[in-house]
């Protein structure tokens, strides 16, 4: 197993938004939300009622196939609505927070002398376990069963992603703590991008040095590709930076700690930057930096793999970027037949916007143009520096063939692994959505 991972597959998209890199403000909001929705395979069953008072730490959310794995409030404060969707579906719980910031006291710990099953009952208990994703699937790691390896990249390569250094600069005790922590339960990789990194020194865990410079070069499902695959029956788990911090500062402080700096970005941004924040914030805390004259997507995450959660929506769980994007509703005349677009980015060399390597674009939401037939071509795998065939494996979740999807790859990626597929797809078609219904298939049928 080699402690380099060269890429040279991949793609950087030449957007306009990057975050400046300073603190503009510490976000003190009204309300929080706890979104079920923002962990695949947690079935939510209330354990609070609108009303109730909570505390940092307090549960809020359990999960009805294992009780024992819970969301907790992030603030303290008035449990203020429970809001439902469709056929009932609970979206959200939000907590009126009263600025008092009292938590529950889960005591303080020294990770190095934990075992196992001790580390695995302070999670859970905490309400951080659900930060653990398992793969395959993405799913919330079950308890009861032990990993083959634990991964975590340690920055991103994504349009516009967060500069991890300074966004964690304050946090590297935090992490390291963490990162004893889990190492408790399986053995931790952990990826950094080049020798220099501030996270090359952890300890208690592999250290891989990725030797690339394209997007999607700081996917951990592209790592783990590279350094133990994922083959049937077996299991990984993952974390971010920002889960590990908060695994840490729960050890070091007795209480948990999910403040964040969030990235503050994207070409409709009036003014970028970072933004200490807990998740679940609302995006209307942020509504000074769009222009109230423009009409702007408010994407939770980056461009290519965020969730669009409109203007009155919340900070994802485990996202430590914010990206405001126009939304694109002209539609230009023949614009297939301009080659001369040196405002138009292509991947393809489409337009002779080539020849300007180095510019940056404004770009919108338009795809220009509709979804038409799903050829053949090489055209994703340029982009994906994974051994996988994804066009067979699109063409496999699109079919529900289980058999093709398992040949294919289905065990190996996410929706955002491929993600630049479907921005560099000639058909335009949904493919991150097209893999999602490939995973939630898996599970139904796997099960």
């Amino acid at each position: 197993m080699s402690n380099n991972i060269v890429l040279k597959k991949g793609l950087n998209i030449p957007i306009n938004g990057v975050a400046a890199l300073e603190t503009m403000r510490t976000i003190v909001p009204d309300v929080v939300a706890v979104k079920p929705t923002d962990f695949k395979g947690f079935s939510p069953r209330l354990l609070v009622k609108e009303g109730d008072k909570v505390q940092a730490g307090s549960p809020v959310l359990a999960d009805k196939q294992n009780p024992d794995i819970i969301l907790t409030s992030p603030v303290s404060g008035t449990v203020q609505a429970i809001c439902r969707g469709e056929k009932r579906k609970l979206l959200a719980v939000l907590v009126k927070a009263d600025g008092t910031s009292e938590a529950v006291d889960f005591g303080k710990k020294v990770p190095e002398n934990l075992n196992a099953q001790e580390v695995k009952e302070a999670l859970l208990k905490s309400g951080l376990w659900p930060s653990i994703i398992q793969r395959p699937y993405g799913i919330i790691a079950d308890p009861a069963v032990t990993p083959k390896a634990v991964f975590v990249s340690s920055f991103s390569t994504a349009p516009l992603a967060a500069d991890a250094g300074f966004a964690f600069q304050d946090d590297l005790e935090a992490i390291q703590a963490g990162v004893t922590a889990i190492s408790k339960i399986a053995k931790v990789h952990v990826c950094v991008c080049g020798a220099d990194s501030v996270f090359a020194t952890l300890k208690d865990a592999t250290i891989h040095t990725v030797v690339a410079t394209k997007h999607p070069a700081g996917n951990v499902g592209v790592q783990i590709s590279h350094i133990s695959p994922i083959k049937k029956g077996e299991t990984v788990w993952t974390l971010n930076l920002a889960s590990l911090a908060a695994i840490g500062k729960l050890f070091l402080q007795g209480k948990v700690v999910l403040e964040r700096k969030v990235a503050v970005t994207g070409p409709a941004a009036v003014k970028t930057g970072y933004v200490v924040a807990l998740p679940g914030t609302p995006m209307t805390a942020l509504s000074d930096c769009v222009d109230s004259e423009v009409e702007t997507r408010f994407i939770s995450g980056d461009v290519l793999s965020g969730e669009n959660v409109g203007k009155d929506g919340f900070l994802g769980f485990f996202d430590n970027q914010v990206t405001f994007i126009k939304e694109g509703r002209e539609r230009e005349v023949l614009g297939w037949a301009k080659p001369f677009r040196f405002n138009q980015f292509s991947s393809s060399m489409a337009y002779f916007s080539w020849l300007l390597p180095k510019k940056k674009y404004d770009m919108d939401t338009n795809t220009h143009g509709g979804v038409r037939a799903f050829v053949c071509s090489d055209v994703y795998g340029k982009v994906l520096p994974m051994d996988i065939f994804p066009v067979y494996l699109i063409k496999a979740c699109l079919a529900g063939d289980i058999d093709k999807m398992e040949q294919f790859g289905i065990y190996e990626v996410l929706p955002e692994d491929l993600a630049l597929c479907e921005f560099v797809d000639p058909s335009k078609n949904d493919i991150q959505a097209i893999i999602s219904d490939g995973i939630d298939l898996m599970i139904k049928e796997m099960a």
